[in-house]
């Protein structure tokens, strides 16, 4: 049993047979499928905008780029881009909530690591960047909702990567935890231009379960808020990774955490568990947002089976 000192239960009271039991909501909004192809059309029917800056690289193998570019919107998003000598494909990362990301370097793979409307390089007088807020910003109509620009700076950083790199159309990947495992289960199953993704750790899944439980992260806002606002949960509808989830048609590797303070565990596997398992390929943390030293094998394991599906097109 990990011991911590949380004012609340970061198992949510579940075991891992609990865990594994648990499904994705029961209903969904009727035009669920038709409001997010619909949404995908728009992102790329947009333009890009495309500008690039080249910047220094600590790497002689590797290129690396501040690129900006036009989102679901209008916003402005920026990211970086790195480019080995030798690509084999192409990654998308998402990152965390309430943070941002700076260029990543993979041996292989020609990286695009967009920071999301109001975070790191897309900061916007337009959006807040403490992760309490943005979580809620726009939450008032699925239209409005934030997640939903969000997942489109994802799609649109696909494409920056596609116009800039058209090899990379032949092994296009996803990786993201956290926040970016949320946005990543709900922005696969769109997106026909992606040949896998790794999700970890992954948040906005099953919303009606996920309010029930207290955490120290930005699900705690959507909590007290719900809590004075009931209704918003018909907006979060449109939101649940773990619906989106069961529309997943390519290989995926998810790892969900039995104890996590920062995201709820019941949330995490409803993503893991309804995504099929004719395309998911599992690893189960002791922990998430927090160290667990019995995870290092674990973590050793997802990197290579990671590996290996991203570079074995």
């Amino acid at each position: 049993m990990i011991q911590h000192s949380f004012p609340f239960d970061p198992t949510c009271g579940y075991g891992l047979d609990s865990l594994l039991a648990i499904e994705p909501p029961a209903t969904c909004p009727a035009d669920f499928d038709a409001f997010w192809s619909a949404t995908y059309a728009e992102v790329l029917a947009r333009p890009t905008e495309l500008r690039v800056e080249a910047i220094w690289s600590p790497d002689a193998e590797t290129a690396l780029a501040r690129v900006e570019y036009t989102s679901l919107g209008g916003a402005r998003i920026g990211a970086f881009i790195s480019r080995p000598r030798e690509s084999r494909g192409g990654l998308v990362i998402g990152h965390g909530y309430g943070s941002f990301a700076g260029p990543v370097l993979r041996a292989g793979l020609t990286v695009i690591v967009p920071n999301i409307r109001g975070f790191g390089l897309s900061t916007s007088a337009a959006f807040p960047w403490q992760a309490s807020r943005h979580v809620l910003c726009g939450i008032e109509s699925r239209e409005s909702y934030i997640l939903r620009g969000a997942v489109a700076d994802l799609w649109q950083a696909a494409s920056v990567l596609l116009e800039l790199y058209p090899d990379t159309a032949a092994n296009l990947v996803y990786s993201g935890g956290s926040f970016g495992g949320g946005l990543g289960a709900l922005a696969l199953p769109w997106d026909r231009r992606f040949r896998a993704g790794c999700l970890d750790v992954p948040t906005f899944g099953h919303h009606p379960l996920r309010l029930r439980f207290q955490s120290n992260g930005s699900g705690e806002a959507v909590r007290q808020y719900h809590a004075a606002h009931p209704e918003v949960e018909a907006v979060l509808a449109w939101y649940d990774a773990a619906t989106a989830a069961t529309r997943m048609r390519i290989p995926v590797i998810c790892s969900p955490a039995l104890f996590d303070p920062t995201v709820v565990p019941p949330g995490q596997f409803a993503i893991h568990n309804a995504l099929p398992q004719a395309f998911r390929q599992s690893f189960i943390l002791q922990a998430g947002h927090w160290t667990s030293p019995d995870d290092a094998p674990t973590r050793q394991a997802i990197a290579a089976a990671t590996e290996a599906l991203f570079l074995t097109p």
